[in-house]
């Protein structure tokens, strides 16, 4: 059997991994600064993440949520203390696309409608609905198409109004990336935020953050929409959640009356996956990771912007978007194949930073520099 061919691949083989650092089968070190997609939130095979799966591997590593599994209570109660959200009620599931599917559910269930405002460039993920809600048509599946879905321009304020005005009554849930990753760190601004929460109010309409890259500390804050000063109804969380093991979440308000089978998972909240979530949390708080990821991605900003060949420079926190030139396009390429640092891209002229949240700042120091020299002699 052969795998299926979905991705371009590079010709690079990972064996080791620490830090920030990974090491490749033929002994070559990267600097990586882009975590596998934001997934290494707090460094890669950190002692205590190690040390938590490796404890609960000898224990239990798995049984159904047909038992109760206190690690699951356990990693609510954290996440309600780390997030600020206490009062919010947590599902567990695998993925991003699974748990932005399950938000997008249980505001249809909440308020019996059927429609779901997105936004352009938007990316919730590669299931029926997730990708539904996701502005790619080349990964929309003719089964994937629904009249259910409408697209809406990002940021944009009147748009917005002028849909609540004519179509508000029948309006399930709004669902916003914080900061749009794949469609090239785009940030929602205060004022688009809070203009959802007014009108999902007005109309009682559901408000789901799509939290999956943009959340859990990536920012300072614990969701990024969390800079504007509102509060979704629904946040939806993956990625740096487990810092590699697969683990989702749904934060969901009180407002939001939980029933039987109203959702269901075999995998979700299991003991390992509780425990890697676990482990996290507890790194983050304990370095005061979202301190340092406010830090140092001012730093990086700031240098960033020094440098004259980029033509702009977007994000906050560790989630960074540099757009380079036409010109310039390959940079991520050579950062790879020259000066060994993994970044991510956003077709076809952004770079992509989404490193660990205790980076430091010799290794930022260490992407400037080579990124320096990469634009100038390109």
């Amino acid at each position: 059997m052969k795998l299926f061919d979905v991705y371009p691949l590079n010709d690079i083989t990972i064996e080791k991994a620490a830090g920030a650092y990974v090491w490749d089968d033929k002994g070559a070190q990267y600097l990586d600064l882009y975590g596998g997609h934001a997934v290494i939130s707090i460094g890669h095979t950190h002692p205590h993440y190690v040390e938590r799966l490796t404890a609960q591997l000898h224990k239990v590593g798995f049984y159904s949520n047909s038992i109760k599994i206190p690690l699951q209570v356990q990693l609510a109660q954290k996440l309600g203390a780390v997030s600020g959200k206490t009062d919010y009620q947590l599902f567990l599931c695998n993925s991003g696309a699974e748990a932005n599917e399950n938000a997008m559910k249980v505001a249809s269930f909440y308020n019996g409608r059927k429609k779901i405002i997105s936004f352009t460039k938007a990316f919730h993920g590669r299931t029926s609905l997730a990708v539904a809600a996701t502005d790619n048509p080349a990964i929309i599946a003719p089964v994937n198409e629904t009249d259910n879905i409408v697209f809406l321009p990002f940021n944009d304020v009147a748009a917005l109004q002028q849909y609540f005005a004519t179509d508000g009554e029948t309006v399930a849930a709004v669902i916003v990336e914080g900061i749009q990753g794949v469609g090239g760190i785009n940030v929602a601004t205060a004022s688009f935020l809070q203009a959802i929460r007014n009108l999902c109010d007005t109309y009682n309409s559901i408000f789901i953050a799509d939290s999956v890259q943009c959340g859990y500390g990536r920012t300072g804050k614990f969701y990024a929409h969390d800079h504007s000063g509102v509060a979704a109804d629904i946040y939806t969380m993956a990625k740096g959640m487990g810092n590699g093991f697969p683990v989702a979440g749904v934060a969901i308000a009180p407002k939001i009356a939980a029933k039987h089978f109203m959702l269901g998972t075999t995998f979700g909240g299991n003991h390992l996956a509780c425990a890697a979530a676990l482990a996290v949390l507890e790194v983050m708080e304990q370095e005061q990771l979202m301190l340092n990821a406010t830090n140092m991605g001012k730093y990086l900003m700031e240098q960033l912007q020094q440098i004259p060949q980029i033509e702009t420079v977007r994000g906050v926190g560790l989630m960074i978007g540099i757009v380079l030139p036409p010109h310039l396009s390959h940079i991520k390429k050579l950062l790879l194949e020259k000066y060994k640092i993994f970044t991510g891209e956003a077709k076809p002229n952004i770079i992509r930073l989404l490193p660990a949240l205790n980076i430091t700042q010799k290794e930022a120091d260490l992407f400037l520099q080579a990124l320096k020299a990469a634009v100038t002699t390109a």
